[in-house]
């Protein structure tokens, strides 16, 4: 005799029992949150956020004019880093949110590139200059010897630092770069596209652009962390020269470092991104190969992963990790 507490088991190959659905208990009903009421909260109680840069100041450079950089001063004695940006950003917008993941070990200077930004301005571009407005920054703050971090644009400047003043360059953290840029057409339109993206606000009436950012800024709700940075971001934009940028990019375009960055002599990291369809990931890991000792750490993540997100967590602390590697030799 079966007991109903204990039916039969199912026949092998047969369709178990189911269960109607009616029969089934009834999960219980959503409970909705409190409502409370919504608090902006002030600048100053908020959080360090990625997006947030370093203080700046204007830097006299003597006879080559003046430029803006942004420090984060670090502990006393601590080694410090030349962060360089790329193409159509500026120091604040390339490296904020840096400071976070270095200040601990580092002294932190960003400085504007020529026609960028607040930077130099200038009748001819070239990443020499640049590289030359680096070291001029590095002497006039008794930073060096450095550590160069190039980003895009910037590992072009970085490397031409090391080859014009070696004495000034203690190391190199090359992210996103390559030894040169000279790709498929596709890859000089993708370059000649993010000049102009970075350019577009110097394009429209000044008073427009800064009008429209205050406007959003000013709105009376808590805002997402993007849209709450459109000050910061058009203020950044707001001084490119159009005609510098220009000439940054064909400058990329004509670089080419395949003949010399054999004879690099000290520590270099190389942190290449993973998904970036901009510099392609085979041009940097070659770039890193052809650096004699140079250690290679991946980032999953696009050219544009410094603007902000995951991608831009995992990018700073690769970058945390590089930056010591070579402050510690290599």
């Amino acid at each position: 005799m079966v007991s109903p507490d204990h039916p039969i088991p199912a026949a092998a190959g047969s369709e178990p029992t189911r269960t109607p659905a009616r029969d089934l208990p009834l999960a219980p009903a959503p409970v909705a949150p409190p409502r409370r009421p919504l608090r902006v909260v002030p600048e100053g109680e908020r959080a360090p956020r990625s997006t947030t840069a370093a203080p700046g100041r204007w830097l006299d450079l003597g006879s080559r004019g003046r430029t803006w950089i942004r420090e984060d001063p670090g502990p006393e004695g601590a080694p410090a880093l030349v962060m360089l940006h790329g193409l159509g950003a500026t120091g604040g917008l390339n490296w904020a949110g840096a400071q976070y993941v270095l200040r601990d070990q580092f002294r932190m200077i960003t400085i504007d590139h020529r026609g960028h930004g607040r930077g130099i301005r200038t009748k001819r571009f070239t990443l020499e200059d640049c590289a030359d407005d680096a070291a001029a920054a590095i002497e006039a703050l008794g930073a060096g010897p450095a550590i160069a971090v190039g980003y895009s644009m910037g590992g072009p400047i970085a490397s031409l630092l090391w080859r014009r003043h070696p004495d000034l360059v203690a190391g190199m953290v090359l992210c996103a770069t390559s030894r040169n840029f000279r790709g498929s057409p596709a890859e000089k339109l993708a370059f000649a596209g993010m000049g102009l993206a970075g350019s577009s606000p110097v394009l429209l009436p000044d008073r427009l652009v800064r009008a429209w950012g205050s406007l959003v800024c000013s709105l009376p709700v808590p805002l997402p962390e993007q849209v709450r940075d459109v000050r910061f971001l058009v203020d950044e934009l707001a001084g490119h020269d159009p005609r510098s940028i220009v000439q940054a990019t064909a400058a990329i375009g004509e670089f080419n470092s395949s003949g010399w960055i054999g004879q690099v002599d000290v520590p270099t990291s190389v942190v290449v991104c993973t998904n970036d369809q901009l510099v392609p990931p085979i041009r940097q890991f070659r770039l890193a190969r052809a650096i004699p000792g140079a250690t290679v750490r991946c980032v999953k993540g696009g050219h544009m992963c410094v603007a902000g997100g995951t991608a831009k967590e995992r990018f700073l602390a690769a970058l945390r990790q590089s930056c010591l590697e070579v402050a510690s030799g290599g």
